[in-house]
């Protein structure tokens, strides 16, 4: 059912707490009503009216508390890929848009990913420890070309890895939801149901799926096992995605050879927590994506995407909410 779009309608806009507005969203003060709020007391208050929320704090649980004031709303925008934060039980069953932030971060985050498989063949996360004692120890180190990379998420940030994985000269396989039987950026795409089939293959194991109820404690001890003592694991998905007792035993028995680490079950990082001093291990802090002007290029979508939705067109990077991320598309 199609809502009509009122003359001057209403923007919440959900930020982390002590954010100011996002740069460049007063530019629709002459089309719409900003509203700001930062927890769920702030949102109980500024969602009643509100046609449109936009929510700018990816860890957010303030929705579901405030969920009973969404009296008029008709569309929620995620300024993220994952919209886990926001896809809860009542949003999924209602006629509320949801879209994402899709084609943002795919080619930096692919970039990081990109970068950290070639440290790791490299060897430079050591070659930093031995020059900060000021020792010189020559080594051989591993090639690029030739080796695999298994990219568990085969959606738009999985393809773009996928590309510039096959540039560097590495053979790239996917798992989706489901077998592909020919696809332009992977070697092959397996269903969900192939991963362990697929992970004793893999010299770089990257994690880019979405959280879902099927993804969500998808790396266990099982998982893990089945991956060679010689791999790594990269991690730019999201945190829940990966067991994290199972990655700490997995890395200090030696199951695995390593891991880049963007995301966690918790964030940030526990100080002391074990994976801060886990062998062969690089943390980063829920960064991958993030480049100078990402707040600027976040807004300048948004904005798009509500001038569509006021003239009645249809939006971009629409989620489906039964499956919890943007479709297919033809790229």
């Amino acid at each position: 059912m199609t809502q009509r779009v009122p003359d001057k309608p209403v923007i919440t806009v959900l930020a982390a707490p002590g954010e100011a507005l996002p740069p460049g969203l007063d530019s629709l003060a002459e089309m719409a009503a900003l509203r700001q709020a930062w927890d769920a007391e702030s949102l109980r208050a500024t969602l009643p009216g509100a046609h449109v929320l936009c929510v700018t704090d990816f860890r957010t649980g303030a929705l579901r508390q405030a969920w009973p004031c969404a009296d008029r709303l008709q569309w929620i925008h995620a300024t993220s890929a994952g919209v886990d934060a926001v896809l809860i039980a009542e949003v999924r069953t209602s006629d509320v848009l949801l879209t994402n932030a899709r084609g943002i971060f795919d080619r930096p985050i692919a970039e990081y990913v990109l970068g950290q498989i070639i440290a790791f063949a490299k060897d430079f996360h050591r070659n930093w420890e031995l020059q900060q004692r000021q020792e010189w120890v020559h080594r051989d180190t591993e090639r690029v070309q030739g080796k695999r990379a298994l990219v568990v998420g085969a959606g738009a940030i999985g393809r773009e890895i996928a590309r510039l994985a096959r540039a560097v000269g590495l053979t790239v396989e996917g798992i989706a939801r489901s077998e592909r039987s020919a696809d332009p950026d992977f070697e092959a795409v397996y269903a969900a149901h192939d991963l362990c089939a697929r992970l004793p293959d893999a010299d770089f194991v990257i994690v880019a799926a979405p959280l879902t109820q099927t993804t969500r404690g998808l790396f266990d001890a099982v998982a893990l096992r089945c991956m060679k003592r010689t791999a790594r694991l990269i991690n730019i998905g999201r945190g829940p995605i990966v067991v994290t007792d199972a990655l700490v035993q997995a890395l200090q028995e030696g199951w695995i050879a390593g891991a880049a680490l963007d995301v966690f079950e918790e964030e940030p990082l526990p100080e002391n927590h074990p994976l801060w001093r886990a062998p062969n291990t690089v943390v980063s802090a829920h960064m991958a994506g993030d480049f100078l002007g990402w707040r600027e290029a976040l807004i300048e979508q948004f904005i798009e995407q509500f001038r569509r939705w006021r003239r009645g067109e249809p939006l971009h990077n629409l989620v489906d909410k039964g499956r919890g991320y943007v479709g297919a598309t033809k790229e």
